[in-house]
């Protein structure tokens, strides 16, 4: 695949048709299973960067694999639902159990953060602690996005909007899928991506304005949220001609046992040779 550009390319100046994708996996440093799925996506295929969860139990391991391929952006996802915190639990309380986990109800998180104002310094200390431990990595900060979009929750997005300059934020992912254009290349569960197109319209429109104040950078659009962990070789096929001109975000969960589909989409030859065929250029989030 084209390596990804270090610099916006000249071409784009005054190309209004130029196509420019950026291919990322989530939920890196999560296990080995993920870690391999990234990296062999990377070499083999079309990923071009990857979210890394700072407190997952393969995390080293995922680091030291960025390391070795320096062509992939490694951005931070960003965790406060269904993982495990950076900070101990008696620093956030209100956050965690005891073990120091987060809870796995996204509904019941969702507005716990959004009532509950005394939680909002937890949550502050817990987004800075995540920020100075993938520091600690030494990588550079391709972007930042949060498991299940968490970062556009609106008390969660406001903390990283007014820490945004010391933390380092230049870009973030731009939650923001097209129905039409998923009707066109996948069928049914319909109340799912229904609902989702409208809460992340809505979190994505708010969002913009801030963003484009603070001069962070983000894709137009991003698909794979309404495909819910079926980003499998069929639908990526059926989205390359569909690709809006500008910059779009592909993102998916590749892994070597449960989300093997989606792994065998990111090195499929027919995906290659399409990208090539269509003339879209592989970028990273540090490219926009």
């Amino acid at each position: 695949m084209d390596r990804p550009e270090t610099s916006i390319p000249q071409s784009a100046v005054g190309h209004p048709q130029l196509k420019r994708l950026i291919v990322n996996a989530d939920d890196f440093g999560r296990s080995r299973s993920i870690n391999e799925a990234v990296v062999r996506a990377h070499r083999e295929g079309v990923l071009t960067s990857a979210s890394l969860m700072v407190n997952e139990p393969d995390c080293a391991e995922a680091v030291a694999l960025a390391r070795e391929n320096p062509a992939l952006g490694v951005g931070l996802h960003l965790t406060l639902l269904m993982g495990h915190s950076a900070l101990p639990p008696e620093k956030i309380p209100g956050l965690v159990n005891a073990r120091g986990e987060f809870s796995n109800n996204p509904v019941a998180v969702g507005m716990k953060y959004f009532f509950r104002r005394n939680l909002r310094e937890q949550l502050r200390a817990e987004i800075c602690a995540q920020f100075d431990r993938f520091r600690a990595t030494g990588l550079v900060l391709d972007h930042v996005n949060g498991h299940l979009h968490l970062h556009l929750h609106p008390v969660v997005f406001n903390i990283l909007m007014e820490e945004a300059e010391a933390l380092g934020i230049g870009r973030m992912r731009f939650t923001r899928d097209c129905l039409a254009r998923s009707r066109r290349m996948a069928r049914g569960r319909w109340a799912y991506r229904l609902s989702h197109v409208l809460i992340y319209d809505w979190l994505s429109r708010r969002a913009r304005e801030p963003l484009r104040r603070r001069g962070i950078r983000h894709a137009d659009i991003t698909f794979g949220l309404l495909q819910d962990a079926r980003v499998d070789e069929d639908y990526v096929l059926k989205l390359l001609p569909e690709l809006p001109p500008g910059d779009s975000e592909l993102y998916s969960h590749p892994s070597l046992d449960k989300f093997r589909h989606e792994f065998d989409a990111l090195i499929s030859p027919r995906v290659k040779a399409e990208i090539s065929r269509l003339g879209i250029k592989l970028i990273r989030y540090q490219d926009l």
